[in-house]
C-alpha cells in the first residue's frame, strides 16, 4: 500500500485558547489547520489581526503547515437578490483578513434549507442561479473560484448540489462525518466527487457528529483511507473535531490504520 499524498490536519479548536496558541500547539502534529472563524461580528470577533496573520505566515513556512478557512455563515444572496446579505459581507471580511495566508481552501455551506425539499424546477432554479451569484462573488474576493470548497451538509440530498457544481468552477469538500451521520456509504459519492474535491472533512459519530474518529468502526476507517490513498487524493483531510482528547484518539485512530497497512 502506497503511502498517503494528503495533508493532514485538524481545527483551530483543539485547546480552550485563541487560534494562535492552538496554531502553536498543532504545528509538528499536523500539516494544515482549519481556521475556524466563526466570530466575526464587529466588536466581538476572532478575526487574527495584522500581527498574528504575519506569525501564522511565519508558522506555515518554518513548521510546512498550511491553512483552509472555514467562512462563518452559509453563503447566500438576500431573498430579493440583494448582493449586500450579510452571509457575504462576512464572507468577505474573512477572506480579506486571511489572503495573506494563501490558504489551501474556503470552506464553505451553500444555505439551501428553505428548498432543499422542493421538487418545483422554477423554486430551485432560482435557488441555483442565486448560489452561483453568489458564489461569483465570494470568487472575486478569494481570486479564483477553485480555492472555494462547497461542504456537503446532512440533511439535504445527496445531488442538492450537484447543478451547482455543473455551473460553477468551484471546488468540494467532501465531510465523510455528514455522509455517515446520514447513513450513506461515503465511498460512491467519493468515486464521482473526487477529482473535484480539495478538502475532505472526517470526524466519529456519537451522540452528535463532530465527535472522535475513535467511534468508527476501524475496518470503516480503513476502507475511507484505502480508497483516499488508492486515488491518490492530494488534498487537505481535515479531522474536525474540537477538543484535545478527540483530536488525540482521532489522531491515533488514523496512525493505527496506517501502521496496519505499513505491515501487511
Amino acid at each position: 500500500m502506497n503511502k498517503p499524498e494528503f495533508r493532514l490536519g485538524t481545527t483551530s479548536y483543539i485547546i480552550p485558547d485563541e487560534i494562535l496558541p492552538n496554531v502553536r500547539f498543532l504545528a509538528g502534529k499536523v500539516q494544515d489547520v482549519e481556521l475556524v472563524l466563526f466570530e466575526v461580528d464587529d466588536g466581538s470577533n476572532n478575526l487574527p489581526d495584522a500581527r498574528t496573520i504575519l506569525t501564522l505566515l511565519d508558522l506555515s513556512h518554518k513548521k510546512d503547515l498550511s491553512y483552509t478557512v472555514h467562512l462563518p455563515l452559509d453563503l447566500r444572496l438576500g431573498s430579493d437578490g440583494n448582493e449586500q446579505h450579510v452571509s457575504l459581507i462576512k464572507a468577505r471580511r474573512v477572506i480579506d483578513c486571511t489572503r495573506q495566508l494563501e490558504p489551501w481552501a474556503y470552506v464553505l455551506h451553500l444555505d439551501g434549507r428553505e428548498v432543499r425539499d422542493s421538487y418545483d424546477p422554477a423554486t430551485l432554479k432560482r435557488w441555483q442561479d442565486q448560489a452561483c451569484r453568489a458564489l461569483e462573488k465570494a470568487a472575486e474576493w478569494a481570486g479564483n473560484p477553485a480555492l472555494l470548497a462547497v461542504e456537503n451538509l446532512e440533511s439535504y440530498p445527496l445531488d442538492f448540489w450537484e447543478p451547482i457544481f455543473d455551473r460553477a468552477p468551484v471546488s468540494r469538500c467532501v465531510d465523510i462525518g455528514h455522509l455517515w451521520l446520514g447513513k450513506h456509504d461515503p465511498l460512491p459519492y467519493l468515486e464521482r466527487a473526487l477529482p473535484r474535491t480539495r478538502v475532505i472533512h472526517i470526524h466519529g459519530i456519537a451522540e452528535r457528529d463532530h465527535q472522535s474518529l475513535s467511534h468508527v468502526a476501524p475496518t470503516e476507517l480503513e476502507r475511507v483511507l484505502n480508497y483516499l490513498i488508492a486515488h491518490r487524493y492530494t488534498g487537505v483531510m481535515t479531522m474536525e473535531v474540537f477538543g484535545q482528547a478527540d483530536f488525540n484518539s482521532s489522531l491515533e485512530a488514523i496512525r493505527s490504520v496506517l501502521k496496519r497497512q505499513e505491515n501487511r
